[in-house]
């Protein structure tokens, strides 16, 4: 245990390139796999693992959410994280108010409607660029876009149970175009919330059916791309590999089926530590010490918050019963 406050920025997956699929047991026992990203005082990074059987102990250290500054696109096309110069207090989502003027990748999502962009911005989007359909644990289906270096990486971090890859596109500024078609004319929606996310993961629908869902929708967005009068791309049928992290969270029979429930404490405060059984994109299996009871903790929730690590447990709930 230390005195040391960390900045969360969140969960990441790091996991083979984009011309390498994920083997199922890869990430589990070599490089790669989940973590927490947290930022020093020192604006120094470390990462936590959150791979299965680990453990997660904090304390949130204070109230409140802040800055976890902005993005600087290179002209290389890569980006460059640049912290909050103040610390400042989060008001806009998780950034102050300068860093959200200042952030430059929210400007990708109006190119390919004629915004301005930056030079090292337009060298991102002129690379290739992935069109996906992605199913949650509920069934709810989206529509979403990855860059070439990003493909597997996005799926993992939005915490897809089923997702299938339906067009590679020349740039991001084509890829954008076609999602706003598909949003318009077979209905996807372009976000699920980190909240439905969760709950959906309380009573998963089995794997079989979450395919089904997942490949209905792909067969009805190649059917209009096939019609589109849209330029630069080639459609694809492609299903994405899911991490095997995941697996235990997201349905599948052969782990059986052990009730669920939400973790009954929030994260914007207190003490909490447990180990992880699992974790779909930001959503964790969670146990508790002196509990049989599987949780889901949320730990998307945990972003821009201050933390400080150690040997900490989370209180089982006072009625357990009530839980069952």
């Amino acid at each position: 245990m230390t005195d040391t406050r960390y900045l969360v920025h969140g969960v990441f997956w790091e996991g083979p390139p984009a011309d390498q699929p994920a083997e199922p047991d890869k990430t589990a026992d070599d490089g790669g796999g989940p973590v927490l990203r947290l930022q020093s005082p020192e604006g120094e990074f470390r990462e936590i693992a959150l791979r299965r059987g680990h453990r997660l102990g904090f304390q949130v250290a204070e109230p409140g959410r802040f800055c976890l500054g902005h993005v600087q696109m290179r002209q290389a096309g890569s980006r460059s994280h640049v912290l909050c110069a103040s610390a400042a207090p989060a008001i806009r989502g998780k950034q102050c108010e300068r860093c959200f003027i200042l952030d430059e990748s929210r400007l990708m999502h109006d190119f390919h409607r004629g915004g301005r962009v930056t030079p090292g911005l337009r060298e991102y989007l002129m690379q290739e660029h992935w069109l996906y359909v992605a199913t949650f644990a509920g069934g709810a289906t989206k529509v979403g876009t990855a860059s070439g270096p990003r493909k597997w990486n996005r799926l993992a971090e939005q915490g897809a149970a089923v997702a299938r890859y339906v067009a590679r596109a020349q740039d991001g500024r084509v890829v954008r175009i076609l999602e706003d078609l598909v949003t318009a004319d077979v209905g996807l929606t372009q976000q699920v919330r980190s909240s439905a996310k969760a709950e959906a993961l309380l009573q998963p629908l089995p794997a079989t059916a979450l395919d089904a869902v997942n490949a209905r929708a792909a067969r009805d967005v190649r059917a209009l791309l096939a019609r589109t009068a849209v330029d630069g791309f080639e459609p694809v049928d492609e299903q994405w590999s899911r991490p095997a992290h995941a697996d235990a969270l997201n349905g599948d029979a052969i782990f059986g089926n052990k009730p669920r429930h939400a973790y009954p404490h929030a994260l914007e405060a207190g003490q909490h530590g447990f180990g992880i059984a699992a974790l779909s994109g930001a959503n964790a299996l969670a146990r508790l010490d002196g509990s049989d009871a599987d949780f889901v903790v949320n730990l998307s929730q945990l972003a821009a918050r201050t933390i400080v690590l150690g040997d900490f447990v989370s209180e089982v709930p006072a009625v357990q019963e009530a839980l069952f």
